[in-house]
């Protein structure tokens, strides 16, 4: 017997959302960490004796905080894809197809311990 296309590709293009999920955790973790060292600097290192238009310091406060928030976002999207689906039973649903061309409905559950 081997296993349906359709199977394969529905657990392929589950496998790669995942990894993109994950892979959008680390990049999020680190566009944030580049966002809060950027405000630092414009917070502590530059100086402007311009009095006329924005503030440095006050974009780097606000770029310090959304950094702040957004490595929070990315670290609850990166822990909870590294977390497995279910701690309990799994079931899974697929259609199998033998060597003279019989296609069956196969119904699995795999347990967890």
């Amino acid at each position: 017997m081997r296993l349906d296309p359709a199977s394969f590709e529905t657990w392929q293009f589950a496998s790669a959302l995942r990894m993109e999920v994950t892979d959008m955790g680390l990049t999020g973790m680190v566009f944030s960490a580049i966002s809060i060292a950027a405000g630092a600097v414009m917070y502590w290192a530059i100086t402007t004796t311009n009095g006329h238009g924005f503030r440095l310091s006050t974009v780097g406060v606000i770029l310090m905080v959304v950094g702040a928030v957004g490595f929070v976002v990315s670290g609850i999207v990166y822990a909870t894809s590294r977390r497995p689906a279910s701690a309990g039973n799994r079931s899974m649903d697929r259609a199998v197809t033998d060597s003279q061309g019989r296609t069956a409905e196969v119904h699995e559950e795999v347990r967890s311990s």
